[in-house]
C-alpha cells in the first residue's frame, strides 16, 4: 500500500517478521496484558511483577503507534496515533495500566487487521502486475529460445504456446486462435483472432491495425500454437500502461476525501487542546477522575473511522473496476460518476458500430440488381473512401460467388459529390444529388425518394448508368445491438437524460436516437461546437458525462464532469485523455462502472455515518462517565474496523 497512507491507517511491512509485524506485535501485547492482568488481579506478588509484562505489553502495542505519532510531530502534524499515545501514557500516569494497555492493544491489532483487510484491495490491483510473463520464446537464427521480457525488441518473432500468456503487445503473423482479453479488457468470451497478411501496413500506426490481428500483453492464447510479431516493448505495452495509471490513481483523492483530510487537520489538535482543558473544568471532584474522564473522550473523539472511511471505498472501488475491464482515474471520476445523472454521447463508434453498411439497394427502370452491384462495385473498388469500400464489402456479400465483376477502363474521383468512369464504353456515375443537379432525369419524385431515406438516417448515393438512372443506394453507419437495452439498463440505475452530440447530420442524429431511446440529439456540431453544448448541459451545478472514442471526443470530455473512453486498450489517446477508460469496445460495459461507482458513493455515505455517528455516541458517553477507556476503544477500533469490511464489499460487486 505504498503511497496509500491515511491518518491513522499507514501500512507496517519494513518490521522483522515482514508484513506480519504488526499483527505479531499486537498478539504479544495481548499475551503480555493478560499476563500483567492476573499477576495484578489474582497474585500475591507486588505491583512491580505486574508492572512489567505491563511495559511489554506497551511497548509492543504502542510500538508502531509511537513510531507514526512521532513522524508526524516532526513534519509539524498532529495525527490519531499521537492521541492514542497520550491517552494511553495518561492512563499510565493515573496507574490504569491495564485500561492503557487494552487501549494500545485494541488499538493495534484493530490496525493491523484493517491493513490485513486493506491489503486484500491492495493485491487484487497488485495482481494485474503478475499477468505478463517473465519470459517469452524469440526466433533467434530460425530456432525459438527463451529469452527474458526486457530483451525483445519490437520486429522480434514470438512463438506462443496453447494456454499461456501473451508477453507483449504483438500482431499474429502465422496460425488462427482465440484469445481470452478478460485480464485487459473485461471481455467474457474469447476473440477470435487471424495473421496478419499485408506486410506494408505501418505498426508504428498501431491504432489502425484491426483488432483480429492484435494480441495484447497478459492476455492469454487458445488451443492453438501461434507466432506473433512485437509491435511494442514489454515496458511500454497497454499492459505496462493500465497498471501504471492503476497505481497512480489510487493517489487521487475523491472529493469527499479531500473534505474529510482537511477537517482531520485542524479536527485533531482541536480536540487534543479541548479534552486536555477538561481535566481542569471540572470542579466537584478529584483531578486524577477528571482526567481520567478526558483520556477516555479522547479516545472517543479520534477521527480513525472517518480517516480510513472514504480510501477504503476508494481503493476497493478502483481494484473492482480494474478486473472488470475499467481503469478509474483517481477517486474523483469514481465519486463524480455514481452522482450525476446526465450522459452526453458521441454516435459514430460510441453508440454506432462505426462502419457504414450498405442498407438499400433501389432499382430504378427495370435494372438488374446482379448488373448494377457489379458495375458499381468495379467502380467504387478505386477508391479508399469508407463509404466506398463499405459498398464494395456488402455489395460483395450481395452477389452470387461466381458472378463476374466487369472490367473498368477509366475512373475519376469528383470532390464532394461522387466518382464517375466507363465500363465497356458506357460511362457510369455515382454520387450526391449535387454531382446531377441540373438533370432533366432528376424528377422530383426521384429527389423525393431520396429524401426520405435520408430522412431515415440514410446516406444516399444515386447510380446513372448510360442515360439513364439505375439505382439508389442507401448506406448507414448502424446502432450497436448492445445500445438500446444499454441505455434502458442505465435509466434503471438513475440517469435521466441521455443525449447524443454527432458531427453527422441532423436527421441521421434524430434516426438514430429514435431507434435506441435516447433522450435528445444534436446533429451537424464541430467539435468546438460540442464543447458548448456540454457547458450548456452541465451549467450551474449539474454533473455530465461525455462518452466517446477519446479521440475527436477530447475536448468535449475535457470539459465535461467526467470523461469516459471506449475501447481503450487500442488507443494511446484514449487512455491518456479520458477519466475513466473502458477498455474494451464495448457499451454495455458503461452500466457497470456506473452501478460500481454508485455502489461507492452509498458506502462512503454508510462509512462517514458509521465513523461520525460512533464518535456522536461515544463522546457524550465518556466525558458524562458513563463508558470508561476500555469501551471506548472497543467501540473505536470496531466501528473503524466496520467501514473497512464495508468497504471490502465493493470487491465483489456484480452488476445485476
Amino acid at each position: 500500500m505504498s503511497g496509500h497512507n491515511h491518518g491513522c491507517c499507514k501500512p507496517h511491512s519494513d518490521g522483522i517478521f515482514g508484513e506480519r509485524t504488526e499483527l505479531i506485535f499486537a498478539i504479544l501485547s495481548g499475551v503480555f496484558l493478560i499476563g500483567g492482568y492476573i499477576l495484578q488481579q489474582f497474585s500475591d506478588f507486588d505491583f512491580v511483577y505486574a508492572l512489567v509484562p505491563y511495559l511489554f505489553s506497551y511497548f509492543f502495542g504502542g510500538f508502531f503507534t509511537a513510531k507514526e505519532a512521532f513522524e508526524e510531530i516532526s513534519k509539524a502534524r498532529f495525527e490519531i496515533d499521537f492521541l492514542m499515545l497520550v491517552a494511553a501514557i495518561g492512563a499510565a500516569f493515573l496507574d490504569k495500566w491495564a485500561e492503557g494497555g487494552l487501549l494500545l492493544f485494541l488499538f493495534s491489532l484493530g490496525h493491523a487487521l484493517e491493513h490485513l483487510a486493506m491489503n486484500k484491495a491492495q493485491k487484487s490491483i497488485e495482481a494485474l502486475t503478475k499477468l505478463a510473463p517473465k519470459v517469452a520464446f524469440k526466433k533467434i537464427d530460425g530456432e525459438f529460445r527463451e529469452v527474458n521480457l526486457e530483451n525483445l525488441e519490437v520486429g522480434d518473432i514470438l512463438r506462443i504456446r496453447p494456454n499461456s500468456t501473451v508477453p507483449a503487445d504483438s500482431i499474429l503473423v502465422h496460425g488462427r486462435t482465440n484469445i481470452n482479453q478478460a485480464p485487459i479488457t473485461g471481455e467474457s468470451i474469447p476473440v477470435d483472432k487471424e495473421p496478419i497478411h499485408n506486410e506494408a501496413l505501418d505498426y508504428s500506426n498501431i491504432s489502425s491495425i484491426p483488432d483480429k490481428h492484435r494480441a495484447f500483453a497478459g492476455t492469454i492464447n487458445g488451443d492453438a500454437t501461434i507466432e506473433v510479431k512485437v509491435i511494442r516493448k514489454a515496458e511500454d505495452s497497454t499492459l505496462s500502461r493500465l497498471i501504471e495509471m492503476v497505481q497512480q490513481a489510487q493517489d487521487k483523492k475523491s472529493p469527499t476525501q479531500l473534505l474529510t483530510d482537511k477537517f482531520e487537520k485542524f479536527y485533531v489538535p482541536a480536540v487534543l487542546i479541548l479534552i486536555l482543558n477538561l481535566a481542569f473544568l471540572v470542579l466537584d471532584e478529584p483531578w486524577s477522575a477528571s482526567f481520567y474522564r478526558s483520556m477516555a473522550a479522547l479516545v472517543a473523539a479520534s477521527p480513525c473511522a472517518l480517516a480510513i472511511s472514504t480510501p477504503s471505498a476508494v481503493l476497493s472501488g478502483i481494484a473492482r473496476a480494474a478486473k472488470g475491464g475499467v481503469l478509474f482515474k483517481g477517486g474523483k471520476p469514481l465519486e463524480d460518476l455514481g452522482t450525476l445523472e446526465t450522459l452526453a454521447f458521441d454516435k459514430t463508434g460510441t453508440l454506432t458500430e462505426g462502419k457504414p453498411k450498405l442498407t438499400d439497394v433501389i432499382l430504378l427502370n427495370n435494372s438488374s440488381e446482379a448488373e448494377l452491384l457489379s458495375e458499381v462495385i468495379a467502380l467504387e473498388n478505386t477508391s479508399n473512401h469508407p463509404l466506398a469500400k463499405a459498398i464494395v464489402r456488402d455489395g460483395r456479400a450481395k452477389l452470387p460467388a461466381e458472378y463476374q465483376i466487369p472490367q473498368l477502363s477509366s475512373s475519376e474521383a469528383i470532390q464532394g459529390k461522387g466518382i464517375s468512369g466507363h465500363i465497356n464504353g458506357n460511362q457510369l456515375s455515382i454520387g450526391n444529388l449535387e454531382l446531377f443537379e441540373g438533370e432533366e432525369l432528376l424528377d422530383s419524385k426521384l429527389v423525393k425518394r431520396i429524401k426520405d431515406l435520408e430522412k431515415d438516417g440514410k446516406t444516399t448515393m444515386l447510380v446513372k448508368s448510360g442515360d439513364h438512372f439505375s439505382g439508389i443506394l442507401g448506406l448507414m453507419d448502424e446502432p450497436r445491438e448492445s445500445a438500446r437495452p444499454t441505455l434502458m439498463r442505465l435509466r434503471e440505475l438513475g440517469i435521466k437524460e441521455m443525449v447524443m452530440l454527432t458531427g453527422d447530420n441532423q436527421f441521421v442524429a434524430n434516426a438514430v436516437a429514435k431507434e435506441i431511446g435516447l433522450t435528445k440529439a444534436y446533429g451537424s456540431l464541430l467539435p468546438e461546437e460540442k464543447v458548448d453544448k456540454i457547458r450548456k448541459l452541465s451549467s450551474g451545478k449539474a454533473k455530465i458525462a461525455m462518452v466517446g472514442d477519446g479521440v475527436n471526443d477530447a475536448p468535449a470530455m475535457a470539459n465535461s464532469t467526467v470523461g469516459i473512453a471506449m475501447g481503450a486498450a487500442g488507443s494511446d489517446v484514449a487512455l491518456e485523455t479520458a477519466d475513466i477508460a473502458l477498455m474494451a469496445d464495448r457499451l454495455e460495459v458503461l452500466p457497470f462502472a456506473i452501478g460500481l461507482s454508485r455502489k461507492a458513493h452509498n458506502i462512503v455515505k454508510q462509512n462517514l455515518w458509521i465513523s461520525l455517528g460512533v464518535v456522536a455516541l461515544l463522546l457524550p458517553a465518556t466525558i458524562f462517565g458513563w463508558a470508561n477507556i476500555g469501551v471506548a476503544v472497543v467501540f473505536h477500533e470496531g466501528s473503524t474496523l466496520v467501514v473497512v469490511l464495508n468497504a471490502l464489499r465493493l470487491l465483489g460487486y456484480k452488476s445485476e
